[in-house]
């Protein structure tokens, strides 16, 4: 790919890595560099310093800010304060919980960024482990369960937890940024990942408490692990950007080594004294106050700025980094292989192909038996008189819905060729008397939880489970509800079904043969025009509802 007259949106652009991808980005020549921060201080102060440094002219640079976890209105807000609004609290837990709604798409901070930006490129170099990790799952279930055995244990105590728990927020995360870069058109996302440890084992001495690792830290690492594998999955999706991860496994050093105040966490540190000695007992109750006093003045020295990761002293510093330690890696390699990735240049450091590479797919041995098991079982079938269409337990209800469907037009009209020539209002008919008359298929279908609907759409026939149930606030026979579990007795689904009989018919009629080599699929075709449930089920899948898997 080539940068030129692009939009570039780097999340995370105001840190350490993400300011060296942007100076590398914009020898380039893109069009547009749009900085994202969490602060609006950070976004501005990030555009200010690129706009005063010497490169090429043309670019337009832009910031952008807010917490991209929570719906736009609360973007601006510090977490304590959105949760502990009753409103927006319940609405952050209704977004996270819900489903993925259009409403819920476009009141989403992420949501509304890149439909408004329409990047062509996104490098997010978010520590977006360590945001969802230092929320701190642990200490809300400890209070939760002091709530709870005080009896104190109330819906906000509730909702604050749910609020907390990492993987909802990074599943939630990960389906609004694949629906946004497919709505904005964007061709690249890489991700500036992380180890969550530096690149150290379980034996990391640099923990956040006694414990060696601390659980927070273990659970930085597994959201990490999480979301690379989310990644994986996106870049085997169809109609997703080109995928990628870059995971540095060792501490990002340094933005610049000064003199001056120690700020922590944006605030700076205020020098306190001890004034007298306090007993054991006392040292660490609320009396303790007596033995130290602030003195008002803030903390000073020389440090190293480690952008995100804080400043250190030299002492910190020389230990941190030295060697069988965490070492460390500089903002500007990471960059250099982020943009390479970018302009399609491949440097061995992009964690999704590199597990590409290194997982097992589909084999040929595998697809040779499964024509035995296939050819086995359906002689069992016929040996025994059983047809066995579906049991439920593959999911979702719709592969159930359509292999039984299929399985009737299967009985009514044998062959592909026929039932693309079928009369809706008739086959309706036949259907309803072939499920009367037929109580083992009757039986099978309503036994693993799917209702019939009949063709006059108004009676139904269950058994004592139903897998999708009627919803509330929708139409009792809305399309939805039907498409996801119901056997579909109306002429309105047989005249579906009539269309994809008559396209699946056309593609095996107009594809290649086998003797014109090995350009077309054949597999949900059969040459005998027989209809087989499972080749009609696998179509749609793959077809119909674009399930197509895109990668071997």
């Amino acid at each position: 790919m080539d940068l030129r007259n692009k939009t570039v949106l780097i999340l995370g652009g105001a840190g350490l890595v993400g300011m060296a991808v942007a100076r590398r980005a914009m020898e380039g020549r893109p069009a547009r560099i749009v900085i994202g921060s969490l602060r609006r201080q950070e976004a501005d102060e990030a555009v200010a310093e690129l706009s005063g440094e010497a490169g090429p002219a043309g670019i337009a640079l832009e910031g952008v800010w807010g917490d991209l976890f929570v719906p736009e209105d609360m973007k601006d807000l510090p977490r304590p304060d959105v949760l502990a609004d009753p409103e927006m609290r319940g609405r952050l837990v209704d977004d996270l919980y819900g489903e993925l709604t259009e409403e819920v798409f476009l009141r989403s901070t992420l949501g509304a960024l890149l439909c408004a930006v329409k990047p062509d490129i996104i490098v997010d170099c978010v520590n977006t482990a360590g945001a969802l990790a230092y929320q701190n799952v642990f200490a809300s279930a400890a209070s939760l369960r002091e709530a709870a055995g005080e009896g104190r244990a109330d819906a906000e105590a509730v909702d604050r937890h749910l609020a907390t728990l990492y993987l909802p927020q990074l599943i939630r995360h990960t389906q609004i940024a694949l629906e946004g870069m497919k709505r904005a058109g964007t061709e690249v996302f890489v991700k500036v990942g992380t180890a969550g440890t530096g690149g150290m084992g379980l034996n990391i001495p640099f923990t956040h408490s006694e414990e060696r690792p601390s659980r927070v830290l273990l659970a930085k690492s597994g959201i990490a692990g999480a979301q690379t594998l989310f990644l994986f999955l996106m870049a085997r999706t169809p109609g997703a950007p080109a995928v990628k991860e870059v995971k540095p496994t060792a501490a990002i050093s340094w933005k610049a080594v000064r003199q001056g105040t120690v700020h922590r966490g944006g605030h700076p540190i205020i020098r306190a004294d001890a004034t007298e000695p306090l007993s054991l007992g006392e040292a660490f109750t609320e009396g303790a106050e007596r033995g130290f006093v602030s003195t008002g003045e803030p903390l000073e020295g020389v440090y190293l700025d480690a952008g995100e990761n804080g400043v250190f002293t030299v002492g910190e510093f020389e230990t941190l980094t030295a060697l069988g330690l965490m070492e460390f890696v500089t903002p500007e390699e990471i960059a250099e292989n982020v943009v390479r990735e970018i302009l399609s240049h491949p440097t061995g450091r992009d964690v999704v192909t590199a597990l590409d590479s290194a997982t097992m797919g589909p084999t040929y041995r595998a697809g040779v038996l499964r024509s035995v098991a296939i050819d086995h079982m359906e002689a069992l079938e016929k040996e025994s008189g059983i047809r066995s269409v579906a049991y439920e337990m593959l999911g979702p209800p719709r592969l159930s819905k359509l292999l039984f469907e299929g399985s009737i037009l299967e009985r009514l009209f044998d062959t592909l060729a026929a039932a693309a020539d079928l009369d809706a209002e008739e086959t309706a008919r036949r259907a309803q008397a072939l499920i009367q008359e037929d109580h083992d298929l009757r039986q099978r279908i309503v036994s693993i939880g799917l209702p019939i609907l009949l063709p006059d759409g108004e009676h139904v026939l269950r058994g004592p489970t139903v897998k999708v149930h009627p919803e509330e606030g929708l139409p009792l026979k809305d399309q939805r509800l039907l498409d996801r579990g119901w056997v579909d007795l109306r002429a309105a689904n047989w005249v579906q079904w009539k269309s994809r009989c008559t396209r699946i018919a056309g593609e095996i009629g107009s594809r290649p043969g086998v003797g014109q080599g090995s350009t077309g699929d054949h597999e949900y075709g059969d040459p005998s025009g027989r209809i087989r449930p499972g080749r009609l089920a696998a179509w749609i899948f793959r077809y119909e509802d674009r399930g197509e898997r895109i990668k071997r």
